[in-house]
């Protein structure tokens, strides 16, 4: 066979292989090709994040559209809204891992159970949630600083937002749930039908179309809920429609006590992990602040394209945590291992090569969003030297995912404690003004901390600690 026919085979390969990962038609991932579950698994995790990265673009311009002050109020609520993502975050991890545990063993009965009381615990929380919220929405936009006016104009956004919080905790946590058992083809779907309709509906809600009047702001709200809302009846239709891996049944739809406050000590480590992320970034912001708003602006948009560019990586982060689970749950220990440190090594590869692009190219990324001569500068620095650390970050990051998939959620907590808090916020602080490198001392901190993390990721988990772990 000669180089070309080589070449054109590999081609199919590709693309049969494509087609079988977005279709979902392989179930089994606790033996064969360690390479081809890998990438099964994480083509349908990419898309279903491309698909949410592009539906926060687009809400964002129909909203920008109405008024300053409706931006603003998107903004002040999502800060308040981080507070539920982070416990949907948290306890999709922990339902996430058990319910991989569970395929793994071969008990689907029992995932279809484990899934269901995560469930019970989001409706329980989203309706605390949502009715208060909902009730002192004009108090939240005033406690996060917004004017009387902003109020006046955005309150029903909160208003909408809150009450329907349910959905974004059911979309999130039911999709973990899938991606666990293995069906993560069943989640991307879902997220592209939620976010398309989303897409589809802004700008109708809030400029308004025939009989439905323009409802502002608010009509971003009612978009999302809506979208959201579909979502969610379709996860709940292939959850009890047999057609996924796993099945929920009516003798299934009843508190479980005991797996409930298993899944709320796991999924605490989660919560613990998103909110850390989140205030780490925070603090890093203020510290820029000091130095103006265009290396704000810099640093803002060369951390959006860093998020867009690392979704691949993500997927196979995600991908590897459905391995650790499922394989640790076969009694498969070393595959599972096996199948981390190769995540890691694509992984590698992948960041590697998005950081010579970045290293060259810096310049044109941050151009597409500011042509401002000091925007681009800053953002340009910015890409390049937090790129400098993408190769150790890529192991990082698997192989935080891979304790979440495994059930520990509370060795990556303390890890990202002390490399997010203890090192790089003061390191931040120290290398900006104390050492006066500016920018680029905030920039140098976020490397080292997230490489040391890495090292410490990779020594703790040789240790194989994590291949215990009860769930």
């Amino acid at each position: 066979m000669n180089n070309q026919s080589l070449h054109n085979n590999s081609i199919r390969k590709f693309f049969h292989y494509f087609k079988v990962a977005v279709a979902g038609t392989e179930k089994n991932f606790t033996e064969g090709s360690i390479n081809k579950a890998i990438f099964l698994l994480s083509v349908p995790m990419i898309l279903e994040m491309m698909m949410e990265s592009l539906f926060a673009v687009v809400d964002v311009f129909f909203v920008s559209k109405v008024s300053t002050n409706s931006v603003a109020t998107v903004g002040l609520t999502e800060s308040v809204i981080m507070l539920i993502y982070a416990t949907a975050i948290g306890l999709s991890m922990a339902a996430a891992a058990m319910v991989a545990r569970r395929i793994g063993e071969g008990k689907p009965k029992e995932a279809a159970n484990a899934g269901v009381q995560a469930i019970i615990i989001a409706i329980f929380i989203s309706v605390v949630t949502g009715v208060a919220g909902a009730f002192y929405a004009e108090e939240i936009l005033r406690v996060m600083g917004g004017s009387e006016e902003l109020i006046a104009e955005g309150s029903g956004y909160t208003t909408v937002l809150m009450a329907g919080n349910v959905t974004i905790m059911l979309i999130f946590l039911i999709n973990a749930i899938f991606r666990g058992a293995g069906d993560a083809s069943i989640a991307m779907r879902t997220l592209w039908l939620s976010n398309g309709l989303n897409i589809i509906l802004d700008p109708i809600f809030i400029f308004g179309l025939g009989f439905i009047p323009a409802f502002g702001v608010q009509g971003a709200a009612i978009a999302t809920t809506i979208g959201r809302g579909i979502g969610v009846c379709y996860q709940l239709y292939m959850l009890t429609s047999g057609k996924g891996i796993i099945t929920v049944r009516w003798e299934n739809v009843r508190a479980n006590f005991e797996i409930i406050s298993r899944l709320v000590r796991v999924s605490l480590g989660g919560v613990g992990q998103y909110l850390i992320g989140t205030a780490s970034w925070i603090a890093l912001v203020r510290v820029i602040s000091e130095f103006g708003s265009e290396a704000v602006a810099g640093y803002t948009i060369a951390f959006r394209v860093i998020i867009f560019t690392i979704l691949p990586s993500w997927g196979m982060a995600n991908a590897a945590a459905t391995l650790v689970g499922q394989n640790l749950g076969a009694g498969h220990a070393d595959r599972a291992e096996t199948s981390v440190w190769r995540s890691a090594r694509f992984n590698m590869i992948f960041l590697a090569v998005i950081s010579l692009i970045f290293g060259v190219w810096a310049e044109f990324f941050i151009g597409i969003f500011s042509q401002e001569p000091q925007v681009l500068a800053n953002g340009a620095m910015s890409l390049r030297i937090i790129c400098f650390g993408y190769i150790f970050f890529a192991y990082g990051m698997v192989i935080s995912q891979a304790y979440n998939g495994a059930g520990d959620t509370r060795t990556p907590t303390i890890v990202n404690f002390f490399c997010y808090w203890i090192l790089q916020i003061p390191l931040a602080y120290y290398m900006a003004t104390y050492l006066e490198l500016g920018p680029a001392g905030v920039y140098w901190a976020i490397t080292i901390s997230n490489s040391l993390l890495a090292v410490v990721f990779i020594r703790l988990f040789r240790k194989g600690s994590w291949k215990t772990t009860q769930i």
